[in-house]
Formats: C-alpha cells, structure tokens, sequence
C-alpha cells in the first residue's frame, strides 16, 4: 500500500509541474502607455553565425536583383561595426559618432581596415536582422549604401542589451585599390 502511494504521489508531483504556475499569464505583457510591449527577439551564441550570413546572403540577394557584384564579409569592417553597436547602446541613441567623437571612418580605420569605407547603416530596434534590413531598404540613405555599386565588402555586428533592444550596425567598404570614392558622412 505504501509503494502505491508513493507512485501515487510521484505522479501527482510530476502532472503538477506540468501545471501552469498560477504566477505564469498568458496574457502579453503592456508597456506604460497600456500597449502591447513588442515580443522580444532574443539572439543566443549559437545564433550568431546564422544571423551574420543570413544577413550577407539576404543583402547580397537584393545587389544581385540589381546586378551589382556580391558582398564579402570583412573582419575589420565587423570589428568597426561592433564598436559602433557597443557605444550607441553606452550613448543610448543611434548615431554616426561615437562617445568620444569618432566618426564611422575613424573606427573603420582603428580596426585595421585599409580599403575605402564607402557607408554606415545603423538602427535602434527590436527587430530581427531581416526586419531590419527591410527597414534600410526603405530609406533613400541607408538604401544607397547597400546598393553601393563600389561596395565589395561588408562588416555587420550588433549588440543586445538584457531587455532585448538591439543595436544593428552594417559598414561597407571597397579594397584598396579598387578605384572606390569615400561617401561623405
């Protein structure tokens, strides 16, 4: 009888954490104005590759529509970007300067990079790296750097913070060179 009873209560214990938590809602969490605080996309380490080079095909799928030659991925260009995305999360505003004055060029070449830097895109957001890049495509600025028919390099980083705002940076660049001409910042 006692064996019954511990299988008995064993199962009760194991049903029950399968039980919703009377502390767990479903209902979507609401923001200080009383509106839907947007789902969260929470970018994991094992994310990361896969995000990079969905993003490099998807940009290089969109040159291709316009029969401009195909990006390649730069670690320079990655490093610069990576320390834009850090400093606007530290300055809490997407900008093209950083926190010491630095302009998109000057990170460029801190991270070693000897080719031309032709652009910057930048986005605060919680959006995936596809929502972001439709987004760019949307504005005339960051629309002309992607399609930058002097680009043949990319680097692209971003930062997310614990809430899951995300600091997207993309920089493009030409080699040395290539006969490519600096855009103006």
């Amino acid at each position: 009888m006692t064996r019954i009873f511990l299988l008995a209560a064993a199962a009760a214990v194991t049903l029950s954490a399968c039980a919703p938590s009377p502390l767990t809602t479903t209902e979507p969490r609401l923001g200080a104005d009383g509106q839907p605080l947007p789902r969260v996309y929470n970018i994991s380490r094992a994310d990361e590759s896969r995000i990079l080079y969905r993003m490099l095909d998807s940009v290089n799928a969109l040159r291709s529509q316009q029969r401009l030659a195909s990006l390649e991925l730069n670690s320079q260009l990655r490093a610069a970007a990576a320390t834009h995305s850090r400093d606007m999360s530290v300055q809490n505003r997407p900008w093209a300067f950083g926190s010491d004055g630095s302009s998109p060029l000057d990170r460029v070449r801190n991270a070693g990079y000897t080719g031309e830097f032709l652009g910057q895109a930048i986005s605060e957001s919680f959006e995936t790296e596809l929502q972001t890049l439709e987004a760019w495509m949307d504005e005339p600025g960051p629309r002309e750097i992607i399609l930058d028919p002097q680009a043949r390099e990319m680097g692209f980083a971003w930062l997310q913070e614990p809430g899951g705002k995300i600091w997207w940076t993309l920089v493009t660049g030409a080699p040395a060179g290539s006969g490519a001409q600096i855009a103006g910042l």
